[in-house]
Formats: C-alpha cells, sequence, structure tokens
C-alpha cells in the first residue's frame, strides 16, 4: 500500500467506535472540490509512510483503538488493498472503508470474505452528472454494480452463517502474509452485520433539487445516507474556493427529499 498520511485517533470517522486513519495515495478521480488534494495531485503527493510503521503503531494500539478506518485518495486502486485489510484483521480490528465505487470487484470480494465492518461509498451525483463532476470519464456500469453490492449486503446477511472464532482464525492465517502471525488470545472482529453508507457532497454548482432526486432513485432503499456540506476550505481545483455552498435550509430540504428515498437520511455539517 502506499500510503500518505496516518491520523492516530479520531472520534468522528468510524460512528461510535474510536479509531486510527490510514490516508492512501492516488485517485482515480479528479473531483475539483476535493477537500484532500495532496492525495490526489501527484505534485502535491506527501512523503510515504512504510507499510511497517503503520502496523508497529496498531500492534501498540490493541486494546486502545476499535478500528482502522482506511481512506484516501482511493484505497481500491492498489492493488494489495485485500492482503492490508487482513492482516489489520487480524490484529482484531474493526476496519471500514471509504470508496469511489469505481472497483466493484474488490467491494464483493471484501465482503464475501467477512473482511469489512463498514463501508462508505461516495455518490457523487446522478449518472447524468458524473463525468462532470470527477472530472474524468467514468465507467457507469462500475458505479452501478458497487451501488448494488453494497444494497445486497442487507438481502445476503440474512442468510449468511457466520463463522465461528476458531475458523476465523484459521482463515485469517491462510489469508495474511505467512511472516504474519495470528494470536489467537486476540478477538477477530467479524461483525455479522456490515454498516453501510452512501454519501454525497453537495455544492450548488453541480446539484440542485431535481439532482437529489436522481441520486435518491440511483440508491433507492439504502439504510443510511450522508449530506455533507462543501466547505470551501482546501480545494484540488483553487477555483472551487470560490465557490458557494447551500444554506443549512436548503441542506434539510434536500434532507427531506432523500428522505423518501432511503431509510434514514442525515447531514453531515462538518
Amino acid at each position: 500500500m502506499v500510503i500518505g498520511g496516518l491520523q492516530k485517533f479520531s472520534l468522528i470517522d468510524y460512528p461510535h467506535k474510536i479509531s486510527a486513519i490510514i490516508f492512501t495515495i492516488g485517485c482515480n478521480f479528479r473531483c475539483p472540490f476535493c477537500h484532500n488534494p495532496e492525495l490526489v495531485n501527484p505534485k502535491l503527493y506527501p512523503e510515504k509512510i512504510p507499510e511497517k510503521d503503520v502496523f508497529e503503531f496498531l500492534k501498540n494500539r490493541r486494546k486502545k483503538l476499535d478500528a482502522v478506518v482506511i481512506t484516501g485518495g482511493e484505497p481500491s486502486l492498489h492493488k494489495d488493498l485485500y492482503q492490508f485489510i487482513s492482516k489489520i484483521k487480524s490484529m482484531g480490528f474493526l476496519v471500514k472503508l471509504d470508496t469511489n465505487g469505481t472497483n466493484p470487484h474488490i467491494l464483493s470480494k471484501l465482503i464475501k470474505d467477512n473482511l469489512l465492518d463498514y463501508l462508505a461509498m461516495d455518490i457523487k451525483g446522478s449518472l447524468d452528472k458524473y463525468e462532470e463532476i470527477a472530472g474524468i470519464k467514468v465507467n457507469l456500469e462500475n458505479i452501478k454494480e458497487s451501488v448494488k453490492i453494497i444494497l445486497d449486503i442487507d438481502k445476503s446477511q440474512g442468510t449468511k452463517d457466520i463463522l465461528n472464532k476458531k475458523t476465523n482464525l484459521e482463515y485469517l492465517n491462510k489469508k495474511v502474509n505467512a511472516n504474519t502471525k495470528v494470536n489467537a488470545d486476540i478477538k477477530v472482529n467479524i461483525n455479522k452485520k456490515i454498516q453501510y453508507e452512501f454519501r454525497t457532497t453537495v455544492l450548488p454548482k453541480f446539484h440542485d433539487k431535481n439532482e437529489i432526486h436522481k441520486i435518491g432513485k440511483l440508491v433507492s432503499g439504502a439504510k443510511l445516507f450522508i449530506l455533507q456540506k462543501f466547505y470551501p476550505t482546501k480545494t484540488l481545483d483553487l477555483e472551487f474556493l470560490k465557490e458557494s455552498q447551500f444554506s443549512n435550509n436548503q441542506m434539510l430540504k434536500f434532507k427531506r427529499i432523500l428522505e423518501n428515498y432511503v431509510q434514514k437520511c442525515l447531514i453531515r455539517w462538518k
């Protein structure tokens, strides 16, 4: 994994859990309002953090941290993401993955193999506007497939047998690097239910009530949708520092629209 940042403590990035956040370098989108430009623009890439340093930190934080959040950039671009998450799970941490949904195959595999506890997918906008917002050509079939995979989590979990602790340990021993040992005394956090959210950062340049309706239809039936307010404090495209943001009242109107499509909609103000 190419890691550009490690936030050692967070109370907000994994709901109701104490977490650390790992930031991967590189993204296949170029959203102009992106608030992590240093992880997207190669000219701004930070100094890489060695994987061994990350795992040494996590080793020392067992029983102090509940979870690890993997974000970016776009983590699913990294070919060793599966192995990386396997190692973290073997240490007893819950894992949350943030993704733009462009690589449904890896999402499906991670879900199938019980390696995720929380999954957050960014929905940039309606399918009609995806390429305009993402700033590149987008395989919309991959976006739709990722949405379907996540929505199907609820269906599949109703009948899925959950591996017992011993089986989990044996399974993870096969998946992690041969040099990584799984301590049988460590609790392996494989939840019976994978939590998930869809989320959209909204700003007047790209979104209006019709767009919100289209987004709602795209993720219809979802358990949780998060509306995120745009703040022009740090952006990939510096011109977007001049962009306006929606009023709190307009955000509440969007929330009410989405409540017609999803089970629960929240606003993330910060």
